[in-house]
């Protein structure tokens, strides 16, 4: 009994793979059809960004850190409190690595020690100095006072004596005179040798103050309430505990106002042209996918730039948010719907069922090969000028047996010449404008260099999987 029970079983476990494979075999032959649409056509360049606050203040560390008295190139982040900590004025916000400053300023203190005892031994030798050079003044006074009195008894003695006495009196009178001197030229060298300790001295003390002053602020509070947000580097990495700060770059993490955010995106070189300043932009924040938010495109970047782990340029581009909501923080993830354009009433296909050989066109499900004149297109569907009606039924992809269906609307092929002819005229009309324009300033170029030349340029259309445009 039992056997035959499984017997019964293993013939259903057969029969259910058996009827899979049927069935999914039959759903790979049904060719996947879809009618043209006709209605408003919206032209978007779609992006992924990152919330930022539009107005934030910088916590930093001190200013002091420039001042000509301190010599720190960088400086460690020794503690910071948890990104998302909400703090009021005068709260701890984290704490600046001291021991590089503590070296500083032991040096310091050692210097200022050498020119204090350079002072004093100076004040003390400028003393005995000018004390003795006194001394030896004074004795010259007295044998000044000497000679004269020896000079004024002469009168009485005979000429040769007399001038003998003159030429003593002379000569005291002269050493006396040159010691004077040398006593007054003495004391103002001594004097401006310690103005010029003096003046070292009062530096090397304004410096070690100014280190003292400085390690008090190496506690870092919030200027003002707000949410701590780390500050993102140029790299991508945040600034956190064992990053560095220096004197030219002193911000330590941000204190963003959070009533009026913007995300900040990157949009590449080939849509950048499309982008301008007041368009209007859906916003979606991964976070909260049912959040819906609109914004304005506020700045566009003149200058592209090339982002990390990235070949491609690209261009910055700020959007600011309409709507101010709480649950938004900085750096969560966006994406941008930029509105280039909207173009009502108009007949478009998906992407996938257009192909581009000499001429664009669609297989249509009635057996014909239909030609088509492609219009605007956006990351999903392409505009059809001419050709489709709206409701016509067309492949998404290569039919079966594709060399049955007849080739119709051969008439729009005139019209999809004259367009290229026109569009290789003006291609050919901008290349002679470039080449005067280079040549103006000086500069050279042969036709078709830089880029593509006349009718170099490739037809767009098709959409992704098995576009041939």
């Amino acid at each position: 009994m039992k056997k035959k029970i499984y017997i019964i079983a293993g013939i259903a476990v057969l029969g259910a793979i058996g009827g899979i494979y049927f069935f999914a075999g039959s759903s790979e032959a049904v060719d996947q059809k879809v009618k043209a649409q006709k209605g408003f056509f919206e032209i978007v360049v779609t992006t992924t960004g990152e919330l930022q606050a539009l107005n934030m203040e910088n916590i930093n560390a001190p200013e002091e850190l420039r001042g000509r008295n301190v010599r720190i190139a960088d400086i460690k982040i020794l503690d910071l409190v948890p990104e998302g900590t909400v703090v009021d004025s005068g709260d701890y916000v984290g704490a600046l690595d001291r021991s590089s400053l503590d070296n500083s300023m032991k040096t310091t203190e050692t210097e200022l020690e050498q020119i204090k005892a350079q002072y004093e031994n100076a004040l003390v030798d400028t003393s005995l100095n000018l004390q003795q050079m006194r001394d030896n003044i004074q004795n010259l006074l007295f044998a000044l006072e000497e000679s004269k009195i020896t000079m004024e008894q002469s009168v009485y003695e005979p000429p040769a004596t007399q001038r003998k006495a003159k030429n003593d009196y002379d000569k005291a009178l002269r050493n006396y005179e040159q010691d004077l001197q040398r006593y007054t030229l003495r004391q103002e060298q001594e004097s401006g040798k310690i103005k010029d300790i003096q003046i070292k001295l009062s530096r090397k003390e304004n410096e070690y103050n100014d280190m003292l002053d400085l390690i008090s602020r190496f506690t870092i509070y919030a200027p003002k309430p707000g949410m701590v947000i780390y500050l993102k580097e140029w790299g991508g990495s945040k600034r956190k505990v064992g990053s560095t700060v220096s004197p030219w770059d002193r911000t330590i993490a941000t204190l963003p106002d959070l009533s009026v955010m913007v995300s900040k995106t990157y949009v590449n070189e080939v849509d950048i042209s499309k982008i301008r300043t007041g368009q209007t932009v859906r916003l979606g924040v991964d976070a909260f996918p049912d959040k819906k938010y609109t914004g304005l495109v506020t700045d566009v970047a003149n200058v592209g730039e090339q982002l990390k782990n990235s070949d491609a340029k690209v261009f910055e581009v700020l959007v600011r948010m309409n709507q101010s909501d709480s649950i938004l923080r900085p750096s969560m993830t966006t994406s941008n719907e930029i509105l280039i354009s909207t173009i009502p009433d108009v007949v478009y296909v998906p992407l996938e069922a257009l192909y581009a050989d000499s001429v664009p066109f669609v297989y249509r499900t009635n057996g014909t090969k239909q030609v088509v004149i492609p219009g605007e297109m956006n990351d999903n569907f392409r505009i059809i000028e001419q050709g489709l009606e709206e409701g016509d039924e067309v492949y998404l992809s290569t039919p079966e047996h594709p060399e049955k269906f007849e080739l119709v609307g051969q008439d729009l092929i005139l019209v999809i010449k004259d367009r290229q002819a026109k569009q290789k005229e003006e291609a050919l009309r901008q290349e002679r404008e470039k080449n005067q324009n280079d040549n103006r300033r000086g500069g050279f170029n042969m036709p078709g260099q830089g880029g593509m030349g006349p009718g170099g340029n490739r037809p767009r259309g098709g959409g992704g999987g098995n576009r041939r445009n």
